[in-house]
């Protein structure tokens, strides 16, 4: 009996202890890489990273770039788009009181550039779109699931950089 009850609390202690833990904690250094599912601009597969840094219990604060480079079917035109910016995220598990360190579901804001070019390569003329080329503010939500500890995949969607649905591979740092 006594094996039984020192059996039952070692258990007990492992469950809340493991509960206790969440994804995110305020230390995090987060790296994602990933690619775009699709772009703003008629085609191509963005390429992107991002890298945030624990702020406060539920906040990172952190940077992404986001890069295309992409021709027009059957042209000499060709695009590129750059993206370089500021984002903020907010870490939802606590809130909805999700004790789990295998996801991490979040929201955010970014501020960035975005910096469109149009050349032709036949001609080699070069065109800066100044109509398009310009500072966005965008939304996003997403979430990952952490299938080893430090590493995990991510979905992001939202507006801001060069796509609006993004896949990856995220690591903690």
């Amino acid at each position: 009996m006594q094996k039984l009850v020192v059996l039952f609390t070692v258990l007990s202690s492992i469950i809340n202890i493991s509960k206790a833990q969440n994804a995110f904690d305020e230390h995090a250094k987060l790296l994602n890489v990933g690619i775009g599912v699709n772009s703003y601009e008629a085609g191509g597969i963005p390429i992107g990273a991002s890298f945030e840094v624990g702020v406060a219990k539920n906040i990172s604060l952190g940077g992404g770039l986001d890069y295309l480079n992409h021709s027009f079917y059957n042209t000499s035109y060709r695009y590129s788009i750059f993206y370089l910016g500021g984002r903020l995220s907010y870490h939802l598990n606590r809130l909805f009181d999700l004790s789990t360190n295998k996801a991490d579901f979040y929201g955010g804001t970014a501020l960035g550039y975005r910096s469109i070019t149009l050349s032709n390569t036949y001609t080699g003329q070069t065109i800066s779109n100044e109509y398009t080329s310009r500072f966005i503010l965008g939304l996003y939500i997403g979430g990952k699931y952490y299938f080893y500890k430090k590493t995990s995949i991510f979905l992001e969607l939202g507006t801001g950089g060069v796509t609006n649905a993004r896949i990856g591979l995220g690591f903690k740092l």
